[in-house]
This record gives C-alpha cells, sequence and structure tokens, in this order.
C-alpha cells in the first residue's frame, strides 16, 4: 500500500509539473523579451512574447486535460503574466520609443505595469467565489493582460509592416500605453474564450481555419498579428453591445466579475 500511495504522489506531481513548467516556459520567453529589445531586435522580441501568449495559452488547457490544476499554478501563472505581459511590453515600448520622452514616458510604462499587477490581483482575489455571476463564463471584465500586451505592442507590429515613421511617435505610444492600461483594470466586459465548444460537425472546419491560419501566419507573420491585434481591438466594442443584450434577456443589474472556469486557474 505504502508503495501504491507513493507511486500516486509521484504522477501526480509530474502531471502538475507539466503545466507549470509552460508557465516558467512563458514567463522566460518574455524576459528573453526584454534582453532582445535590449539589442534593438524588435521583430525576434516580439516574437517572443508572442510565444509567451502561446505558451499562457497552453498551460492552463493541459491543466485541466491532466487534471492537474492547483492555487500554486494559478498564483505562478499571475506572477508570470505580470512579468511577460506587465513589465516586459512597458519596457519594450520605453526602450522602442517612449526613452525620448524623459521622466512623463518612464512614468507611463510603469502605470502600465501597475495596472496589469492589480488586474491580476484582482483575478486572483475572485478564485474563490463559490457564486460566480450567470455571464462570468463568458465575459472577461476589463482586457485580459495578454491581449494587453499584444495592444500595446501593436503599433511596434504594424511598423513592421508600414514603417515606424508615424508609428513610433511618442505621443501614439503614450496614449496607448494609457488607454490599454485603462481598459484592464476597467469594468469593460471582453468576449472570453474558455468556456466556448465546437460540436463535432464544426471541428473539421475549425481544423481547416487553424491549418489556414497557420499558413498564413508563417507566411506573413506580421501582417497576421497585425490583423489579429485590430480585430481584437474592434471586438472590444462590440462585447459591450453584446454583453448589455444578454444583462438585459437575463435581468442582471450589474457586469460580471472576473471569474475563473472552475477547473482552471488562469486567465488565458
Amino acid at each position: 500500500m505504502a508503495r501504491l500511495r507513493r507511486r500516486r504522489v509521484s504522477a501526480l506531481s509530474i502531471n502538475r509539473m507539466i503545466p507549470n513548467a509552460l508557465t516558467l516556459l512563458a514567463l522566460c520567453a518574455g524576459l528573453t523579451a526584454v534582453r532582445l529589445a535590449l539589442q534593438e531586435r524588435w521583430e525576434i522580441a516580439v516574437g517572443a512574447v508572442v510565444v509567451a501568449m502561446l505558451l499562457d495559452g497552453l498551460d492552463g488547457r493541459i491543466a485541466r486535460l491532466m487534471g492537474a490544476t492547483s492555487d500554486f499554478g494559478a498564483q505562478l501563472d499571475s506572477l508570470s503574466d505580470v512579468i511577460s505581459f506587465g513589465v516586459t511590453p512597458a519596457l519594450m515600448i520605453y526602450l522602442w520609443t517612449l526613452s525620448d520622452a524623459g521622466g512623463l514616458g518612464w512614468a507611463t510604462c510603469l502605470v502600465f505595469a501597475a495596472c496589469c499587477a492589480l488586474r491580476l490581483a484582482r483575478f486572483n482575489a475572485a478564485l474563490g467565489d463559490e457564486n460566480p455571476p450567470p455571464l462570468a463564463a463568458r465575459y472577461f471584465v476589463g482586457v485580459p493582460a495578454p491581449a494587453a500586451a499584444g495592444l500595446v505592442l501593436l503599433p511596434m507590429t504594424m511598423s513592421f509592416v508600414f514603417g515606424d515613421t508615424v508609428l513610433r511617435s511618442d505621443a501614439l505610444n503614450l496614449l496607448t500605453l494609457l488607454i490599454v492600461a485603462f481598459l484592464m483594470v476597467s469594468q469593460v466586459p471582453t468576449f472570453s474564450a474558455k468556456r466556448l465548444k465546437l460540436r463535432k460537425p464544426h471541428w473539421r472546419f475549425a481544423m481547416l481555419g487553424l491549418v489556414g491560419f497557420a499558413a498564413i501566419l508563417i507566411s506573413e507573420p506580421w501582417v497576421t498579428v497585425t490583423i489579429v491585434g485590430l480585430a481584437y481591438l474592434v471586438s472590444i466594442p462590440l462585447a459591450v453591445v453584446q454583453y448589455r443584450r444578454e444583462v438585459k434577456t437575463i435581468g442582471l443589474d450589474s457586469p460580471a466579475e472576473p471569474q475563473p472556469d472552475p477547473d482552471n486557474t488562469t486567465e488565458d
């Protein structure tokens, strides 16, 4: 019996190590982006942040599949997100353009990083809520940290396609940082795909779409990333409209608080 118990504990530990290892890899990718930015290798730096986003999206899902969700994993994921999607994008934008803006540029970067930390603290505080609002599964409150990082880096990404004459301006990037920082800690509803489920007849189309997206991403990476970023930006007002309709339908009086999936403890 003792041997069986030791084996079960060992297997469980390995299961939990895999999603946590992905979280740590996301953290490493985010920190590597800072190093690349210091070397002014901007395209590779943005690519490292994209890798961090992909890994951040995988760790929670793999944890659910393996039955390895834990409070430890939730806290580790949030710490990783603050660095990869709060500190890293702010430093990248500062090094790319806002260093010319002096103290104002640095202060704006601090505001963005602080808002990211506040958002994730608010998210973690909601983990223990046993009675989430009805719409919490379909909507985030505010822009999630990975999406916020993508929006802040959107001017840089667009500059890879269109050139950086206008997109590298201090005013544009200061405004972008402040607006996205506000959206992270705001009560603005945004779409969540955590509970999105496809029926079996739709799986083929989803796989074809995924293959097509991967092909376009490989052939025109920055055009694709730019389109995805702009599409997400457009989805924010659409989410507000859709959310208000659903609120009226079910008779809610207040917005849904950010609530994680009961079987997942990461904000991805």
